[in-house]
Order: C-alpha cells, then structure tokens, then sequence
C-alpha cells in the first residue's frame, strides 16, 4: 500500500516537471495574445482621436495650426503602436 502511494507521487512529481515547459509556453503566449490584444485595441483608440481631432478641425473647434500640432502627436503615438504590433509578429 504505501509502496503504491510512493509510485504515485512519485510520477506526480515527474508529470510536474516534465510539463512544466508546456505550461511556461502556454503562459507565454496567452501573455502575448493578450499583449496583442491591448495594442490593437490602443491602435484602434488612436485612429479614433485623429478622426476626432480632423473633424475638430473642420468644425473650426481647432485652428490649423494646433490641429497640426495634435495630428503630428497623435500619428507618432500611432506609429509607435504599429511597430510594437510588427514586433510581436
């Protein structure tokens, strides 16, 4: 009986070690995916802020020159985004 216990926990503790690479693999890439997520989820509220600042714009709410300014902005934020979203693949 207690021989039987001690194989059991014994392939337990092995079964724990020998998965422990799937499980980092998997951490990692539910980390990534949600990494991903978050990114396009910023990229996509960026764009929102463009359009809104162009329509500003055009509704005289924005001078051309601080639309210029709050467009240089908003783009190289949404340049920044992109890159990150290339870099992940």
């Amino acid at each position: 009986m207690e021989y039987g216990l001690a194989v059991i926990v014994l392939l337990a503790v092995v079964a724990f070690f020998v998965t422990g690479p799937l499980r980092s693999a998997e951490r990692e890439e539910r980390a990534e995916q949600q990494l991903r997520e978050e990114l396009e989820a910023a990229k996509e509220a960026k764009y929102r802020e463009i359009r809104e600042a162009e329509l500003d714009r055009r509704t005289g709410k924005l001078s051309e020159d601080d639309w210029r300014r709050i467009d240089r902005e908003l783009r190289g934020e949404a340049i920044a985004i992109l890159k990150r979203l290339d870099e992940l693949g």
